[in-house]
């Protein structure tokens, strides 16, 4: 394995497969193009270049950890170049980008991922084999305030392209909350349509969202509120499910579910007292002590993946509902108006390059401009 981008993540990784974490595969080769970064470890091959790491047959597979822009140019050469991939999150910034890296992915011998760390889970995966399963009955609504992603002026400040349109290309849906909206697709499926408020710098001095509420409708009444913000402390995390079956609440580590002894549509037309309830059984629902393998789990996965032919648990192509989740998101607040999905990639893509047009990146320094440069990166560059 070689790693793109020593940032927070890719320092992250690399320790990882050094320490054996991740069996069956070795660190061969790391890059970026701050020296200092590289010689933390000295005996590993280092590369300023990730075209020349690509290129120098020491891998055989590829990392990337690099600020968002960069998956797809990076993406694309490794994919070319034969190698195998797997793409911290997002998968790109936006629809048009993740579908030019999909298409890049033609040879289905090559395993293709994406670090979606939260499928590994067993909360979330409890919750997906109970909703696709049916125990819930039909879903009504669904609400999911995650407000807990508190992050300080300092924070924003610690990288040039961080919370700019032209270096990152959004804030708190595609840097923290892309975790969320992919499990929120990957329980709920898509919705049809999208409303959203997103507030650009409302706590922050940023120029992207740092704030936002979302309603989701879906072809078959449900609907959905998703709020999330950087600015709030303490905050909270918490995933409400109301279906005809019951209610099922998640939050810090505790997952109940009040039971309807009788569906709730059932009993609303039979009942004869006019304001009687159906009782309930609280259902205690057992789950493990532990968060599930996380960035370990999708590493191990996917080298399974590439040795034993193992089903990925985060595929590359699934990437792509969660940017276009969070695109529709955006577009919809941006133009005041609601947003059906599927979204045109090629308008999202030219909403997007007026943004980044008076991006402040942009005015600061051209050069800092993530299209402008190579496929090259700065190890100040946190992903």
């Amino acid at each position: 394995m070689g790693i793109a981008g020593l940032g927070n993540m890719g320092k992250y990784h690399a320790q990882l497969l050094l320490d054996g974490s991740v069996p069956g595969c070795t660190l061969a080769a790391v890059c970026d193009t701050d020296r200092a970064v590289l010689g933390a470890w000295p005996d590993i091959p280092a590369f300023t270049g990730s075209a020349e790491m690509i290129r120098s047959g020491r891998i055989d597979a590829i990392l990337i950890a690099t600020p968002h822009y960069f998956h797809t140019t990076i993406g694309i050469a490794a994919l070319k170049a034969g190698l195998h991939v797997l793409m911290e999150k997002p998968l790109s910034v936006h629809k048009a980008d993740c579908e030019r890296l999909l298409r890049a992915h033609t040879d289905p011998r090559q395993v293709f991922a994406i670090m979606l760390n939260q499928r590994t889970d067993p909360y979330y995966q409890k919750i997906r084999h109970m909703v696709q399963g049916g125990e819930l009955g039909a879903i009504r609504r669904v609400a999911w305030t995650i407000t807990d992603w508190f992050r300080t002026q300092a924070y924003y400040r610690s990288s040039e392209w961080r919370a700019t349109w032209a270096g990152e290309g959004g804030g708190a849906l595609l840097n923290q909350c892309v975790h969320n909206i992919d499990l929120f697709q990957w329980i709920f499926g898509m919705p049809a349509t999208v409303r959203s408020l997103c507030q650009l710098g409302r706590y922050h001095d940023i120029e992207v969202e740092d704030a936002v509420s979302a309603i989701f409708e879906y072809g078959d009444g449900m609907t959905a509120n998703f709020i999330a913000s950087t600015g709030e402390s303490p905050g909270i995390n918490r995933l409400e499910i109301a279906g005809e079956n019951g209610l099922m609440v998640l939050e810090g580590d505790t997952l109940s579910f009040r039971r309807n002894e009788v569906p709730m549509s059932t009993f609303s037309l039979q009942c004869p007292e006019h304001y009687a309830r159906p009782a309930v059984w609280d259902v205690d629902i057992p789950l493990p002590s532990h968060r599930g393998g996380q960035h370990a789990g999708i590493l191990r996965n996917f080298i399974a993946a590439i040795l034993h032919g193992e089903p990925l648990l985060s595929p590359a192509a699934e990437g792509l509902n969660s940017v276009e989740l969070i695109n529709a998101i955006l577009m919809a607040s941006l133009r005041d108006t609601t947003v059906t999905l599927p979204i045109s990639s090629a308008a999202y893509e030219k909403l997007l390059k007026k943004l980044i047009a008076g991006s402040r990146l942009r005015r600061k320094s051209k050069s800092a401009h993530p299209r402008s440069q190579s496929h090259d990166f700065g190890a100040s560059s946190r992903c």
